[in-house]
């Protein structure tokens, strides 16, 4: 039996996407920038202007796993990370904006084969995500270490190993998002999903 593991070495040949949402921006930036400073300490470029990682910025975490989806579909990314924080409040809203936007990320990895990283805060007070981005920790360097090790762990999944009958089982060892993964784990179109 193999073992298959991501580590966070060759980081540098890894493309990512950052979705962001603007609201309670106070705090996504913060996180965003502990993103930042843990893939470059791995040796991701992080310039915008660079090849190696863009940035989205959608009104709030409602709005994030649709465009998550967006850009994994395109296949030019190893992993997407979803930040954002949603604060309760005294109304219930907090619980459908923290509940669809999680379904909406787990979904969007499932049916595209990406990792997308699940970087939501979703806390009671402002001051439980302010510890969180950067008073205590912050939990963007975590979010990062958890992108650079799933597209890691992918990569290798998708290259098969050196084992002959997993490469037959996963296919040849093409890069593309769906093409080496097994038939199980390749969600079907969405247009099949009709009635």
């Amino acid at each position: 039996m193999a073992v298959f593991e991501g580590t966070f070495t060759h980081a540098s040949a890894f493309r990512f996407a950052f979705v962001i949402g603007r609201f309670n921006d106070l705090v996504t930036n913060k996180i965003l920038a502990g993103c930042q400073d843990c893939l470059q300490r791995h040796g991701v470029n992080v310039d915008p202007h660079a090849n190696q990682v863009d940035y989205a910025w959608v009104p709030g975490c409602f709005e994030i796993p649709m465009v998550a989806r967006q850009l994994a579909l395109t296949n030019r990314y190893d992993a997407v990370i979803c930040l954002g924080a949603v604060i309760r409040g005294q109304t219930p809203h907090f619980d459908y904006v923290a509940g669809e936007a999680t379904k909406g990320i787990a979904a969007t990895a499932l049916q595209t084969g990406v990792p997308i990283i699940f970087g939501i805060l979703t806390v009671d007070t402002m001051q439980q995500a302010l510890e969180r981005a950067g008073i205590k920790s912050n939990k963007g360097w975590d979010y990062a270490m958890n992108a650079l090790e799933m597209a890691s762990l992918m990569h290798s999944l998708r290259q098969g190993g050196d084992r002959p009958a997993l490469n037959s089982e996963l296919g040849s060892g093409d890069l593309g998002q769906n093409a080496a993964l097994p038939a199980s784990f390749v969600a079907a179109e969405p247009s099949s999903f009709s009635s």
